[in-house]
């Protein structure tokens, strides 16, 4: 999650602790959103954890296409 609180913050030219802010909000609203299984996912891949990593450079595109998916889906 701090890689992408960094680069949020790098693209946006705000400060870090305002970039936590907007991508935990972020993060909970999608969780909110997603079907509880996704959400995990998502847990999971943001968590920042060395398995998490591990599994997010294993399966990245297809974790991140099944989010994308849902998230079409919700938005229809």
């Amino acid at each position: 999650m701090e890689e992408l609180i960094k680069q949020v913050s790098q693209k946006t030219g705000i400060s870090e602790d305002q970039a936590r802010t907007a991508v935990s909000t972020v993060i909970n609203f999608l969780k909110d959103k997603l079907p509880a299984p996704i959400a995990g996912q998502l847990d999971n891949f943001i968590g920042g954890t060395a398995t998490a990593a591990g599994a997010a450079a294993d399966g990245a595109t297809g974790t991140v296409t099944d989010i994308a998916g849902q998230l079409g889906d919700l938005f229809k």
